[in-house]
C-alpha cells in the first residue's frame, strides 16, 4: 500500500512539474510579442526620427517632420498593439479565414468572395487622391516596419495567437486599408436582413398586421406596398430558415446589430462656458480587444486626437484644436435586393430590360485548412453580386428558377471614402467638414461636428438614386429586370440631409429619424432608435445650457424612456387587483413582481432587480403575443419592439388582435396574454437565477461580453481572454448594452459605445474620452483591459494635445531613427 502511495504521489508531482514548466513555458513565448515602448530603432521607410510617446494609458502621441513620418509611426503603433486583430480584419476581407480556421469559416469566405469586397479595395487605390495615397503607402510601411522587428528579433511573431494559428504574414498594402473601412461598411449594413424578414413576413400576415410588428418609424404613413406573393407567386407562404449559429467572425451582423451610435451638440448660446460642445460614443459589437485605437498624431495642419480603428491611417472620430466631429449610423437605405429570373434555356443568364443577358463569372478557390479546397463559382448580374439560397434566407424568399442579387454603395470600385475621412481629419472649420464629406461613400454616417462658433449635423455617403416608380420603394426585394426598380447612379451629395446653426443651439443623433421626406428623397423607412432620442430630447431641453459633465451625465444617463411608456400600458389591469395571494404561489410572485415595477422609475441600473423582471416580462410577452401567428418565424424577432407593443395595447388600427390566440377557442384579451406572459417571465427567472426576486442583479444577465472572436470559446483560455463585466443600461437606455436577445442568456450586453469622446471647446484640453477595453490586443499586457475598468464605470481619461502632459508620465517612448 506504501509502495503504491509513494508511486502514485511520484506521478502526480511529476504531472504538477510538467503542468507548472508548461506554462511556464508558454508564457514565455507568449510574453515575447509584448512590445518593448522604451527603445530607439533603426527603419526603413522615415526620412527623420519619428517620437512615440506613449502616456499612462499607452495612449501613443506621435511626433515628425512629415506628416508621411507621422502616419509611419500611427501603421507602427497599430502593429505593435494590434498586429493580431488587424491580421484577421484583412483575411476577413480577402476571404482566407479558412485557410486558418477550416470548415468552419468557409460561410464567412464564400460570402466576402462573392462581394468580392477586396479586389474592390485594390481597385479603389486608384481613386485616392495623391494625399492620401501617400498616407496609405507610409502607414503601410509603418505595419511592415514592425514586422520586420518581429522577425528580426524572434519577437514572438508579433502576437501570441500567431502561436496557435501559425501563418506567414504578408506585407500590409495600400488596399489593405481600404478593405477595413469597406469591411466596417459590411458590418454597419442592414438593409438586406430587413427586406428579407419583411418579405418573409409579408407571405403569412395580412399588411395591416405586417404594420404592426415591423412599424414605421414616427411620421407621415408610407403607402401601402404590393404583396410579395404578388410579386413572385411561385415563392411558398412558409419556408423555414437555416437558423446557422452567428459567427462572431462573420462581419456580415445578425438583423437589430448593423451598429448603432449617439451624438449631440451644443452651440456657444446653450453652452455654459461660451464654447461649442460635442458628445459622441458609436456603438459596435463587443470583442477583446475593443475595435477602437485610442491615438494622437501631430500632423503639419496641427494636432488630432480620438478614436481610430486599427488598419486605417485616420482619425474616424475626435478633435482638433478648434474642431470636433462625432459620427453615428445613418441608416441610409444603402441596400437593395433584387430577384433576377435565369434564361430556362440557358442558367448563366438572367433576365434585363433588354431581355437575357450573360452573368459575369469567375471561379474562385478557398483553401481550407485540413480539407479539400472549396471552388466557389462568383456571378454578377447588373444589379450586383449574386448570393447562394443560403446566406441570409434567401432562399426563403426566392422563387424557383431565379436567383438573388445585392446592389449595395460599398461595391464600387472607386471608393473615396479614406480620402474624405483624411479631409475630414484635417478640416479646421464646419464648412470644411461638410466640404470633406462629399467623397465618403460607405458606410453612410450621420456626422456631427463642432468648430469654435458653429454646430451642424450632415449625413455622409452615398445615397442611391431610385425611381419614384419602384414597386416597392426598396422595403422588399424585387424584380431585377424592371427598369423601375434599378439603381439611377446616385444623388448628388446637397440632397443628404444637413442641419447647420439650428436655431435652438442643440442638435443631435440616436440613429432616429431625422427627416420626413416623400420617396425616394425619404433617405430610409428603417431606422435605428426610436426610443433613446425621446430621453435624448428631454435631457438636452431641460437645462438652459449644458456643460461637459451635462453632456457626460446624458451620455452615461441609464434610464429607459420605454419602460416608463410601456408599463402603464401593458399593466393598467394588474396593478393592485384582488387580494394577497398564498405565499409561495404564482399569483403572489406575481404581486410581488407588480409591487416592485410599480416603485420603479425605469433605471436601468445594473444592481436592482426591476430591469430583469421588465425585460423577462416584455419578452415573453412578445412571443406569446406573436408565436401562433407567425409560428417558427417569430424567432426571427430577437428583440422587443416597444412600437409593436403600443400599437397592441393602445389598439392602434385593430392592432390587439394579436393578443387572440388563433389555436385557442376562448377569446384571450390583452390583460390575459399580460398576465400569462408574467408568469412566463418568472418562471425563467426562477430557472435562470432563482433566489428572492429582490435579491435579483440586473447586471447579472447584462454582462458586457468583451470575448476574444477565436480564443473566446475555449476552456481555460476564455479566463485569460475575455473581458466580462456587470453592466447598467439596455436596449433602449442613452447608456446603450444591446442585448443578445437568444439563447440561454438572452440578455448579455454584446452591442453598445466600444468609444466615448466629449469635447469642449471651450477648454480644449479638458475634452476627455475612453474606450472599453483598452489599447493592447496581447492579453498578458497590463493595457488590455485596463480602460475598460474606467468604461465600465461611467470614468474617462483626459484628452489633451499638450506634449508635456503625454510625456510627464509616459510609459515609454519609441524613437523610430532613418536607417541610414
Amino acid at each position: 500500500m506504501a509502495f503504491a502511495f509513494r508511486w502514485l504521489l511520484r506521478i502526480f508531482s511529476g504531472l504538477v512539474v510538467l503542468l507548472a514548466l508548461a506554462l511556464v513555458t508558454g508564457y514565455w513565448f507568449a510574453s515575447r510579442s509584448l512590445p518593448d515602448y522604451d527603445r530607439t530603432l533603426k527603419v526603413a521607410g522615415v526620412s527623420a526620427p519619428v517620437e512615440i510617446v506613449r502616456n499612462n494609458a499607452n495612449v501613443p502621441h506621435i511626433f515628425a517632420e512629415t506628416d508621411a513620418d507621422v502616419f509611419f509611426g500611427l501603421g507602427f503603433a497599430h502593429a505593435q498593439d494590434r498586429l493580431w486583430q488587424m491580421t484577421m480584419l484583412r483575411r476577413t476581407a480577402q476571404g482566407r479565414l479558412s485557410e486558418i480556421f477550416g470548415q468552419r469559416t468557409v460561410r464567412i469566405d464564400e460570402l466576402l468572395r462573392r462581394l468580392d469586397l477586396y479586389n474592390l479595395s485594390v481597385q479603389s487605390v486608384r481613386a485616392q487622391d495623391p494625399q492620401t495615397l501617400a498616407a496609405l503607402e507610409a502607414y503601410a510601411a509603418g505595419v511592415n516596419a514592425w514586422l520586420a522587428e518581429v522577425n528580426e528579433g524572434a519577437l514572438g511573431r508579433g502576437a501570441p495567437e500567431m502561436f496557435l494559428f501559425s501563418n506567414q504574414l504578408a506585407p500590409w498594402q495600400p488596399a489593405d486599408s481600404i478593405a477595413v473601412i469597406k469591411l466596417m461598411a459590411l458590418q454597419l449594413a442592414g438593409h438586406l436582413e430587413e427586406e428579407v424578414l419583411r418579405a418573409r413576413s409579408s407571405l403569412i400576415l395580412p399588411n395591416e398586421r405586417l404594420q404592426d410588428i415591423l412599424p414605421d418609424s414616427p411620421g407621415a404613413g408610407i403607402a401601402a406596398m404590393p404583396e410579395y406573393a404578388e410579386l413572385f407567386p411561385t415563392v411558398p407562404r412558409y419556408t423555414a430558415g437555416l437558423d446557422l449559429p452567428h459567427d462572431p467572425l462573420m462581419p456580415a451582423q445578425p438583423r437589430g446589430f448593423a451598429g448603432a451610435s449617439n451624438a449631440w451638440a451644443a452651440a456657444p448660446s446653450r453652452s455654459a462656458a461660451g464654447g461649442t460642445l460635442l458628445a459622441n460614443d458609436p456603438h459596435l459589437g463587443f470583442s477583446a480587444p475593443t475595435i477602437w485605437y485610442l491615438a494622437r498624431l501631430e500632423l503639419q495642419s496641427g494636432g488630432v486626437i480620438g478614436g481610430t480603428i486599427p488598419g486605417m491611417p485616420v482619425v474616424l472620430a475626435g478633435r482638433s484644436e478648434g474642431f470636433a466631429w462625432g459620427i453615428t449610423s445613418s441608416y441610409l437605405d444603402d441596400q437593395d435586393v433584387y430577384i433576377e429570373q435565369l434564361n430556362p434555356d440557358d442558367p448563366s443568364q438572367v433576365l434585363t430590360p433588354e431581355g437575357y443577358a450573360p452573368m459575369t463569372s469567375r471561379s474562385s478557390i478557398i483553401t481550407v485548412n485540413d480539407a479539400d479546397p472549396v471552388t466557389v463559382q462568383l456571378q454578377w448580374t447588373q444589379n450586383g453580386p449574386v448570393l447562394p439560397r443560403h446566406l441570409f434566407d434567401l432562399g426563403t424568399i426566392t422563387p424557383p428558377g431565379h436567383v438573388t442579387s445585392l446592389a449595395w454603395t460599398a461595391l464600387s470600385p472607386a471608393d473615396t471614402s479614406l480620402s474624405a475621412a483624411l479631409a475630414l481629419m484635417q478640416a479646421k472649420t464646419v464648412e470644411e467638414g461638410l466640404a470633406a464629406g462629399e467623397g465618403f461613400i460607405a458606410p453612410s454616417q450621420n456626422l456631427t461636428m463642432i468648430d469654435g462658433e458653429n454646430i451642424a449635423l450632415k449625413t455622409i455617403g452615398a445615397m442611391p438614386k431610385r425611381d419614384a416608380r419602384h414597386q416597392t420603394q426598396g422595403r422588399i426585394p424585387t424584380p431585377g429586370w424592371e427598369t423601375v426598380n434599378r439603381w439611377q447612379g446616385r444623388m448628388n451629395y446637397s440632397s443628404n440631409p444637413e442641419f447647420v446653426a439650428p436655431a435652438g443651439g442643440i442638435l443631435g443623433n440616436t440613429n432616429n429619424k431625422t427627416v420626413e421626406r416623400p420617396f425616394p428623397l425619404h433617405v430610409s423607412h428603417h431606422y435605428g432608435d426610436t426610443q433613446r432620442v425621446q430621453r435624448w430630447r428631454f435631457l438636452m431641453q431641460n437645462r438652459e445650457v449644458h456643460t461637459r459633465e451635462s453632456f457626460i451625465e446624458a451620455q452615461l444617463d441609464e434610464v429607459s424612456p420605454t419602460a416608463r411608456a410601456l408599463l402603464p400600458l401593458v399593466a393598467a389591469d394588474l396593478w393592485f387587483t384582488g387580494e394577497s395571494a398564498p405565499e409561495g404561489t404564482p399569483a403572489r410572485r406575481r404581486q410581488e413582481a407588480l409591487l416592485l415595477l410599480a416603485e420603479w422609475n425605469g433605471e436601468m441600473n445594473e444592481h436592482r432587480p426591476e430591469p430583469l423582471i421588465y425585460s423577462a416580462w416584455m419578452r415573453a410577452l412578445q412571443d406569446r403575443l406573436i408565436r401562433d401567428e407567425l409560428g417558427p418565424l417569430a424567432q426571427e424577432y430577437t428583440h422587443v419592439e416597444p412600437l409593436f407593443i403600443e400599437r397592441v395595447y393602445r389598439d392602434i388600427f385593430g392592432a390587439s388582435a394579436w393578443c387572440d390566440v388563433l389555436q385557442s377557442a376562448p377569446t384571450e384579451t390583452c390583460t390575459d396574454i399580460a398576465r400569462l406572459a408574467l408568469d412566463d417571465a418568472l418562471v425563467w427567472i426562477d430557472e435562470a437565477h432563482g433566489g428572492t426576486l429582490e435579491s435579483l442583479r440586473w447586471g447579472d444577465a447584462h454582462e458586457a461580453t468583451h470575448d476574444h472572436q477565436v480564443l473566446g470559446t475555449v476552456p481555460v483560455l476564455n479566463w485569460v481572454v475575455n473581458i466580462r463585466q456587470s453592466t447598467s443600461g439596455g436596449d433602449n437606455t442613452l447608456l446603450r448594452g444591446r442585448t443578445l436577445g437568444s439563447g440561454a442568456e438572452p440578455f448579455l450586453n454584446v452591442h453598445g459605445a466600444g468609444y466615448r469622446g466629449v469635447y469642449d471647446l471651450a477648454d480644449p484640453d479638458s475634452s476627455v474620452f475612453i474606450t472599453s477595453t483598452g489599447q493592447s490586443g496581447h492579453p498578458l499586457s497590463r493595457h488590455y483591459d485596463d480602460l475598460g475598468v474606467l468604461w465600465r464605470r461611467g470614468e474617462y481619461i483626459l484628452m489633451s494635445l499638450d506634449p508635456a502632459l503625454a510625456r510627464a508620465a509616459s510609459v515609454g517612448i519609441t524613437t523610430l531613427a532613418p536607417e541610414n
